[in-house]
């Protein structure tokens, strides 16, 4: 049985490093509640700019514009070369001890290079990911720093600006982004989006009979998607940080509760441990002054 003091010195490290747990938990549930009612303003803009997107796209199934996947030129890349260039960006967290949430992230990310022919740029949100990525010995071409922690809607144009113009200017055939989407509160999963080109939805057997709604734009079709895919993809990235920044919170809160949990199980075996080896340590100086006494009575008599 180990000795009082090595019992002592190990309660005593678990007592500080569950003072540690429980405070990084009360620090991520308090980031978690604001990153939540972020999400909450998000979603409604985002969702809008969804619907309006599939909008256009049902309503325009012939404009070619460069925003928007097109068949035929797609074949023509492909006859032209075997390789697309695809951009994608991969949102990570700055910090650790957060549970799965880096693990999954980079785990799918190195999927996605490995089952790709093509060739990929990286964008990195995120320590983790920088760290990861260079110790892989994988170029990185830009990595956007301070904005897993503070994911803001000026830092998501910024990115989006980046990523646009590469995507217009030709450097880039395709924009992905990997990012976790948080489910719930308890689930969040990694995942892989495509944001570029806009992929058509299949057009619907509408019935003769029903009254089709009217769409036009103005001043036409080419400016409007102009317009409105830039925000789009604006949005799109914007709500990707916020929605990774929710799940990191919360895997952060979950590991921190569970390690808090861990260390109150461990304080009270490590208690009942104590107490066993006070009573041993207790009995034996007990014998030791009985013993003591007897022996002195008999060198007395």
């Amino acid at each position: 049985m180990a000795g009082l003091r090595e019992i002592q010195n190990r309660i005593k490290s678990i007592q500080d490093t569950r003072k540690i747990t429980n405070a990084m938990y009360m620090i991520s549930s308090t980031k978690m509640r604001k990153a939540k009612q972020d999400l909450e303003n998000t979603e409604p803009y985002f969702y809008t700019l969804q619907s309006m997107m599939a909008r256009l796209l049902r309503h325009l199934p012939d404009v070619s514009h460069i925003y928007f996947e097109d068949e035929a030129s797609e074949d023509a890349k492909m006859e032209n070369t075997d390789k697309k260039k695809i951009g994608l960006l991969v949102v990570t967290g700055d910090k650790g001890l957060a549970g799965a949430y880096n693990h999954n992230v980079l785990k799918l990310a190195q999927e996605y290079l490995d089952d790709q022919e093509n060739e990929i740029e990286l964008f990195v949100v995120g320590e983790l990911g920088r760290q990861y990525f260079m110790g892989q010995h994988i170029p990185i071409q830009e990595n956007f720093q301070y904005t897993a922690q503070n994911p803001t809607f000026s830092r998501a144009r910024w990115i989006a600006e980046i990523l646009l113009g590469k995507f217009l200017s030709g450097e880039l055939d395709e924009i992905d982004v990997i990012f976790t989407r948080m489910e719930n509160s308890m689930t969040s999963n990694a995942e892989v989006r495509r944001m570029l080109p806009l992929q058509r939805p299949p057009m619907p057997k509408i019935p003769i009979d029903v009254r089709q709604e009217e769409f036009r734009t103005v001043p036409d079709d080419k400016s409007v998607a102009d317009s409105i895919v830039p925000n789009y993809i604006t949005g799109f990235i914007y709500c990707a940080l916020v929605e990774s920044f929710c799940s990191e919170q919360n895997a952060r809160m979950q590991a921190m509760e569970s390690a808090t949990n861990n260390a109150d199980e461990l304080l009270h075996d490590l208690g009942i441990m104590y107490n066993r080896a006070r009573q041993a340590a207790i009995t034996q100086e007990i014998t030791e002054v009985c013993s003591g006494a007897r022996a002195q009575k008999k060198k007395t008599t």
